[in-house]
């Protein structure tokens, strides 16, 4: 049998002509301020005057908050497994429906006339990265609620406990590790859609950027102030709770007020450099 040609040590490898260089960044720069602890009390405050402003616009969007929480409490009430995901889904479907209401926040800050109709069209011209920003937050969620399912399934191998089961199951010492593992789960998935969502729907709306650099702007946003996110998400949460009890009524006033909150949130959050000519 012949012998195979051996390849020559000596070959070299083709080298480009020159180095490969980047594109130069198009369009204005994000930078995340420097926050202080307190600046999510006068986000809070500010929220608080846009509602205010324009009481029915908020009284609205309260309304479709309240029927949200209403639809989603009957699907969901005699799926206890989902809990933590019921509530997920109003701070998922919530930043959405807050929309219009971002846009009335950036319209005042312009110094512009907010208005219904501008509330309903602010989704003109955003539905592309919108829908991306939606199927990614979907897919987190659809992962939650797996992840609650197995959880269940390990520690109640007897079936599934119906509502009061798990009220039980949660307040009985014995059960620790299962309330452990259950808000570990749920807390880990909470962070994800918190530091994707929080910054990134305002974004797009203001800069109409595409739902990959709003969603990634977002995260920069959460980790390089860990602690000031942390506290804005521990109240928005605490907020909604509390709006959700009784009957979920708080919500028509609590939903528009952290929605003008939101907005005002990304704009002390984020500032934009425009590129140098």
């Amino acid at each position: 049998m012949p012998d195979q040609p051996q390849p020559d040590s000596t070959t070299e490898l083709p080298v480009m002509a020159q180095p490969y260089v980047p594109p130069a960044h198009v369009g204005p720069r994000a930078h995340m301020t420097l926050l202080r602890l307190s600046d999510p009390l006068l986000w809070l405050v500010r929220g608080a005057r846009d509602l205010q402003a324009h009481p029915g616009i908020a009284l609205f969007y309260g309304l479709c908050f309240w029927c949200m929480a209403q639809v989603l409490s009957l699907v969901f009430k005699h799926k206890p497994e989902f809990t933590l995901s019921m509530v997920s889904g109003c701070l998922l479907v919530g930043p959405f429906l807050a929309m219009g209401l971002y846009e009335v926040s950036r319209r005042r800050a312009l110094g512009q006339q907010p208005d219904m109709g501008s509330s309903f069209t602010c989704w003109d011209g955003h539905i592309k990265s919108m829908a991306m920003l939606v199927l990614v937050l979907m897919v987190l969620e659809l992962l939650w609620g797996r992840a609650s399912l197995v959880v269940f399934a390990v520690f109640f191998n007897t079936g599934m406990p119906s509502t009061t089961g798990v009220i039980q199951a949660i307040f009985n010492p014995e059960n620790l590790d299962f309330v452990m593992v259950y808000l570990f789960v749920g807390g880990l998935f909470a962070t994800l859609v918190f530091a994707i969502s929080v910054v990134s729907i305002p974004m797009i709306l203001d800069r109409d950027t595409d739902a990959i650099t709003a969603g990634i702007t977002s995260a920069r946003v959460v980790f390089s102030e860990p602690a000031v996110m942390v506290f804005w998400g521990f109240l928005l949460s605490v907020l909604v709770i509390l709006a959700l009890m009784p009957w979920a009524l708080g919500i028509i006033v609590v939903g528009p007020w952290l929605g003008h909150a939101s907005w005002h949130a990304y704009q002390g959050t984020v500032s934009w450099e425009e590129n140098a000519e």
